[in-house]
């Protein structure tokens, strides 16, 4: 389980392309890695295959790569980087699991003094799932949704998430991940 709070970025060092899938190779500050490990890459949950100092490598499963964007990541890319949460760490953000609902594209970004509103086209299957002042996470980040209608959401970035993040490298039109909240999964389950 993640936390979307984005720990830092990391470089796409290699890409590397078979019949079974995708391997990263992507440059990370942890010193602290484990065979094994979970890390949220851009909101995907994946397990880190292998690792050495300021790098590690994942693989993608083409279940992956059908959901998410990152067929399309190439080296020199920048990705967000979130190690799994500790049981007995701090719970800031709200409850991620890593599990890609969609793809969705960057509709709007606007300026307003030193924060941003950033506007996101919304997928038809995860409409019920949106409220406004809910959470939602967007490339691994967690966000509050601030409007939304049928079309599309917006979010305000204040500086510290535009300048630690991956989203001060978004321009219109560039895909993102969406995971929705799992407690509305949850409800729409039991309703």
């Amino acid at each position: 389980m993640f936390t979307g709070i984005v720990e830092s970025t990391g470089e796409v060092l290699a890409v590397e392309d078979d019949e079974g899938g995708r391997r990263l190779r992507i440059d990370a500050p942890f010193s602290e890695l484990d065979h094994g490990q979970s890390i949220s890459v851009s909101g995907a949950c994946l397990t880190v295959e292998a690792f050495g100092e300021g790098w590690f490598e994942v693989f993608l499963a083409q279940e992956t790569l059908a959901r998410t964007f990152l067929d399309e990541i190439r080296a020199g890319d920048r990705l967000n980087l979130e190690r799994a949460m500790p049981a007995d760490g701090r719970f800031d953000g709200h409850i991620v699991q890593g599990h890609v609902d969609a793809t969705a594209e960057v509709v709007g970004i606007d300026q307003e003094g030193e924060d941003w509103t950033f506007s996101f086209s919304l997928p038809d299957a995860q409409r019920d799932y949106l409220v406004e002042k809910g959470s939602i996470t967007v490339d691994g980040i967690s966000l509050t949704v601030a409007a939304r209608n049928d079309e599309h959401f917006d979010v305000a970035i204040i500086p510290t998430t535009y300048d630690e993040t991956t989203l001060s490298e978004k321009s219109v039109g560039d895909p993102v991940h969406l995971e929705v909240d799992v407690v509305a999964k949850y409800v729409e389950q039991l309703c």
